[in-house]
């Protein structure tokens, strides 16, 4: 803090403004890079970054900022920040926005707003919205005009305090114009002293004594039980249990080891498993219908699809089942799978507490039950382009590779199974909202959040058309990020929709680009593979391996 109030002495008092407040707190919150473009509202937001040595990158759409600042976090840990303009530059960001929405990612958006006074005026200003802050709090987790410079500045810390102490997600905080640029002379905000929400010591108490009883039980982890791999292994290994996750949780526990299966909760064999274990420990997740595909988890559990509020009845053949479900948003206590034992807490104080409150556990044969399991829903699993493009990848860039993929099948139906995760940020998906265009721009923060991993996106066309004009962005940046594009001639998934209502297929099959030449004509490196060459999936990695080494993009185009 004394580092950033000593930078606001050097600042002229002809711009101690609104704008300065602002970015110093997010300084003193540890912020150095946001993503967003410069526009005539938001300049004193960006007149103060170079001050504190906040870097500014700059998309060639809003909403390709918010898909990057989701990558930067999901690399980083630290919340991405987004600064867009008024009007547009804000309404585009919103897709990226209600993305993290629903994954529960931190991402702050700054915005500045029309001058006090002047809410819902429709005077003809640049940019006007009639109530952009009231509509934006609808679809996030929130969002708040400030009145004041101070306000704002403590707006951004209590943003902050909120994603480390509640369920995070995305928050809009939007600046007045006049206080943007009006006068502040203040000292830079204080981070809050936030304490994680700890469990109750009874409740804990009651889940170590049902699982010490338990014969079978069975560990689901989701995107709440990320950056916890040590307790959470620990934990698995005391309680000798296998442990499956979410596409969210993916990583959570090194999926080499041998009481993980993966993020495979979508299989028959795992929810079978799921329905006869005698205790279920659920922590983080909603369990949703986006990674379970229309199946259910847990004796009693529903689907977001069917369920009316009343789950269905357990059947007589079933286990009696105990469901102890960990989150820190008591309101997902219950969501889609009712819970027996509640515990309201950060996922790790939980861990940590439960692992010291368990004794002696009996063997339980995990690592057994594991391997069988694994086999099993591997069994389940289909064996597309995904998968060898996915094994090609990783095989050339080595076991820590981040893959950023999108709403692709190459990405559902084989990144997210047929990569093998050692962390929890190897890969860089959205499940729920499932949006198009996510992969490039993700990529492109995760590269900026750890310039030394290998990042490669891997998505299909349909996907890549979204975005594709942040090719360019990388290529300004100088980011050696390979971009493998599986191109299978539009929306085959739709089209596969359409086949299953007896709907004749139309408006999916797309005219493409040459996705290589496009890749030079941006100023990168492009390559072209087609897939029924016998040799495809060997030149796919040496091409793969050459662009990780390379100071710009290549696109890698890959006709199946």
């Amino acid at each position: 803090m004394t580092s950033i109030n000593e930078r606001l002495k050097r600042v002229d008092d002809a711009y101690r403004n609104g704008g300065l407040a602002v970015i110093a707190a997010l300084a003193a919150h540890g912020v150095d890079t946001v993503f967003g473009i410069p526009g005539t509202h938001n300049l004193e937001f960006y007149r103060h970054l170079e001050t504190f040595g906040i870097r500014a990158i700059t998309p060639r759409h809003e909403q390709g900022a918010g898909y990057g600042a989701d990558g930067y976090w999901l690399l980083s840990g630290k919340p991405g920040v987004v600064i867009t303009t008024s009007g547009p530059g804000l309404t585009n960001v919103i897709t990226a926005a209600a993305t993290a929405y629903a994954e529960s990612r931190p991402m702050l958006i700054l915005s500045p707003g029309v001058p006090n006074g002047l809410e819902r005026a429709d005077v003809g200003l640049l940019h006007e919205t009639k109530a952009t802050a009231e509509a934006i709090d609808n679809l996030l987790v929130g969002s708040k005009r400030t009145r004041t410079a101070e306000g704002a500045a403590a707006a951004v810390s209590e943003a902050f305090a909120r994603f480390a102490s509640e369920r995070p997600g995305p928050i809009h905080i939007e600046v007045p114009l006049d206080v943007l640029e009006g006068p502040w002379h203040g000292t830079a905000e204080v981070p809050r002293t936030v304490t994680p929400i700890q469990p109750a010591p009874a409740v804990v108490a009651e889940a170590a004594e049902a699982l010490t009883a338990a014969q079978r039980p069975l560990i689901i982890a989701g995107g709440g039980a990320r950056r916890m791999a040590g307790p959470l292994t620990a934990l698995a290994e005391k309680l000798d249990a296998p442990l499956v996750t979410t596409a969210n949780g993916k990583g959570a526990v090194d999926e080499s080891h041998p009481l993980s299966l993966g993020a495979s909760v979508r299989f028959p064999s795992v929810q079978k498993e799921s329905q006869n274990a005698d205790v279920l420990l659920v922590i983080g997740s909603e369990l949703a219908d986006s990674d379970l595909w229309g199946g259910r988890i847990g004796a009693r559990g529903v689907n977001s699809w069917d369920h009316l509020g009343c789950p269905p009845e357990q059947p007589e053949n079933q286990p009696t089942q105990t469901v102890i479900r960990c989150d820190i948003d008591p309101d997902q206590l219950h969501k889609n799978l009712p819970g027996n034992i509640l515990v309201h807490s950060d996922s790790r104080e939980f861990v940590d507490a439960l692992s010291r409150e368990l004794g002696e556990q009996p063997g339980r044969s995990g690592a057994e039950r594991t391997a069988d399991l694994n086999r099993e829903w591997r069994s389940e699993f289909p064996d597309g382009a995904g998968v060898w493009t996915t094994r090609a990848i990783t095989a050339a860039g080595g076991p820590g590779t981040v893959i950023a993929g999108d709403s692709s099948q190459v990405t559902y139906d084989g990144a997210v199974h047929a990569l093998q995760a050692h962390s929890e940020d190897q890969l860089l998906y959205m499940p729920g909202f499932a949006t198009l265009g996510y992969g490039i721009p993700a990529a492109i923060g995760a590269k900026l959040a750890d310039p030394n991993r290998p990042v490669v996106v891997h998505v299909g066309d349909g996907a890549a058309m979204f975005s594709i004009q942040e090719v360019m962005t990388a290529v300004e940046l100088g980011l050696g990020i390979p971009m493998v594009i599986v191109d299978n001639g539009g929306y085959a998934e739709i089209e596969a929709q359409m086949q299953q209502r007896h709907i004749d297929p139309f408006a999916v099959h797309l005219a493409r680009p040459n996705f290589a030449a496009l890749g030079t004509a941006f100023g990168g490196k492009g390559v072209e593979l087609d897939a029924t060459d016998p040799d495809c999936s060997d030149q796919l990695e040496r091409a793969v391996a050459e662009a990780l080494g390379a100071d710009v993009p290549t696109l890698i185009h890959v006709r199946i």
